[in-house]
């Protein structure tokens, strides 16, 4: 499934008091998110050679004739299509979204390939996580709604994984409103 959650155990701060996030803490938690990727570098470099050789196969009858100049550019740009746009759909994998989580506070950003990153933050406390299984732009549709806006994440998950993102987003962001109190008990 793609998707890990880095858990950062980290001593007690010095300080008590309230719950504090400063930029330079790491997250107690964090979940990152990618989409599948059904062809990787190496697969590429094979696909792109056995196309190019069956390309060219019936082109070996050709060899001498004017016809081979006729189908020649044809078969080129064929190839330099595939090639563009498996490359764009690579690129397209790049895709990720990221979700860390303070005791006080929690962000999501996604890291689009072609757009600008979009952020959204939230105390952890009064976040909800939804689940919507039909109905949706996608089924199992998880949504995260605080700081007066509801997000989507992991919208290109199946159905099966982000069922199990909502759980586990569930279950942690109830261990994040706990107290630090009940926590360490």
């Amino acid at each position: 499934m793609p998707m890990k959650w880095d858990h950062i155990n980290e001593k007690a701060p010095d300080t008590t008091g309230a719950f504090f996030h400063a930029d330079n803490n790491p997250p107690a938690r964090r979940l990152t998110l990618w989409p599948h990727r059904s062809l990787p570098a190496r697969g590429f470099v094979w696909f792109i050679a056995i196309t190019a050789t069956l390309f060219l196969l019936p082109l070996m009858a050709l060899l001498g004739t004017l016809a081979l100049w006729g189908l020649l550019p044809f078969l080129a740009g064929a190839l330099a299509l595939i090639w563009y746009f498996l490359r764009r759909s690579t690129a397209d994998g790049a895709l990720r979204e990221v979700l860390a989580l303070w005791q006080d506070r929690a962000e999501l950003t996604r890291h689009n390939p072609r757009k600008p990153d979009q952020h959204w933050h939230a105390n952890p406390h009064w976040v909800e996580v939804n689940l919507q299984p039909l109905g949706g732009p996608v089924d199992n549709y998880v949504t995260l709604r605080g700081n007066d806006r509801i997000v989507e994440i992991g919208a290109f998950l199946s159905p099966d994984e982000r069922k199990k993102l909502y759980s586990e987003l569930t279950a942690e962001f109830s261990r994040a409103r706990q107290s630090p109190e009940r926590s360490n008990s």
